[in-house]
């Protein structure tokens, strides 16, 4: 029988086959990272069969709702629900879709579109453009990672795509080549970024780091770094939202621009003595 099968530890979704790979592409190379108990695959469905999980969508502000599954599954990410004059845009995705989560979302007006920061948040973005009849939006330079095609995607290129009024997805690169982040020009009082972990939130919210692989503690090149603080730098917001309920609620664009300047001086050891 053919299924779409599901890596438990990354949470992509393949293109339904009668027997999984051996292992996930996503979490065999230096990014991410195969379980240590060997390989591990799910459905969708079968997750929804077993009555285990549920979506959790919470106000963080108007107009902007964050959307996690309990208990917690894969890499454990928040997709993020934004509405701005009328557009309804889904950022990121999280493999748990079930009829309830199908339900509130339609009964807030559905979902226009779907945009993605980075594979590791592909997971069953093709199951959420089905369910809510939606285009899917990804950076080409990402392409070869897609596990899973369909008509619904739109690869773009360049270095920023505006998908409404307001509503800009600009590519970064960094944690990988086709890594974007979204600019929310009218959220909140000034303006909000949404970053997945191309830029991450670090438990001192006073900070942002950044990083080729987070789980592997690959970091990137000062250069990079400088290259994607430079881009942001051109950009107005003051709030800074990443996929893991970390968020920055003032001057995030200061913090941003001194991340980076820290980043770049450890690098160099310029800041530190061993």
């Amino acid at each position: 029988m053919m299924k779409e099968f599901l890596c438990t530890t990354c949470g992509t979704q393949y293109a339904a086959s009668n027997s999984p790979l051996e292992e996930c592409v996503i979490c065999k190379e230096e990014r991410q990272y195969i379980n240590p108990n060997g390989q591990e695959w799910t459905t969708l469905d079968d997750m929804i069969q077993s009555g285990k999980y549920r979506n959790k969508m919470e106000n963080e502000q108007d107009g902007l709702f964050s959307i996690k599954t309990e208990p917690e599954f894969g890499i454990s990410q928040s997709a993020f629900f934004i509405e701005e004059k009328g557009f309804r845009l889904l950022w990121d995705c999280i493999p748990y879709l079930d009829q309830e989560t199908i339900e509130r979302i339609n009964a807030n007006g559905g979902i226009d579109a779907i945009a993605l920061s980075h594979p590791h948040y592909y997971s069953t973005q093709v199951r959420w453009a089905e369910a809510f009849d939606c285009p899917l939006h990804i950076h080409e330079d990402d392409k070869e990672l897609v596990q899973q095609e369909s008509d619904r995607i739109i690869y773009w290129s360049g270095e920023e795509k505006t998908l409404a009024s307001g509503l800009v997805i600009h590519r970064l690169g960094g944690h990988y080549k086709g890594g974007c982040v979204l600019h929310w020009e009218n959220g909140g009082a000034a303006g909000i970024l949404l970053t997945g972990d191309v830029i991450q939130v670090v438990p001192d919210r006073k900070w942002v780091s950044f990083m080729y692989s987070y789980p592997n503690i690959i970091p990137l090149p000062a250069s990079t770094v400088e290259r994607m603080a430079n881009k942001v730098g051109s950009l107005q917001f003051k709030e800074l939202y990443n996929a893991f309920n970390r968020h920055v609620k003032s001057d995030a664009d200061l913090v941003v621009q001194r991340s980076a300047e820290r980043y770049i001086a450890a690098l160099k050891g310029e800041w530190f003595t061993t």
